[in-house]
């Protein structure tokens, strides 16, 4: 059986296989920086804060600076 993946969410929940993949994780990084390029150009920026805080976060999973230590 697979690691307690948290509340309500039992053997098979979320992170029970390991958690995202590495070509996840570049995908949302890329698309989550796209958007807040975008979103800056267009001059929108509590779109671009919001995506570039997610770009960041994906940057840190996928580069080992949050998440498993196993990376």
């Amino acid at each position: 059986m697979s690691r307690w993946a948290g509340w309500g969410a039992g053997p098979a929940g979320a992170g029970a296989s390991g958690g995202p993949t590495r070509a996840f994780l570049a995908l949302a990084f890329a698309g989550s920086l796209a958007v807040a390029v975008i979103s800056l150009v267009r001059r929108e920026l509590p779109a671009a804060v919001i995506a570039g805080l997610a770009a960041i976060y994906f940057a840190l999973r996928l580069f080992g600076g949050l998440g498993r230590g196993e990376r």
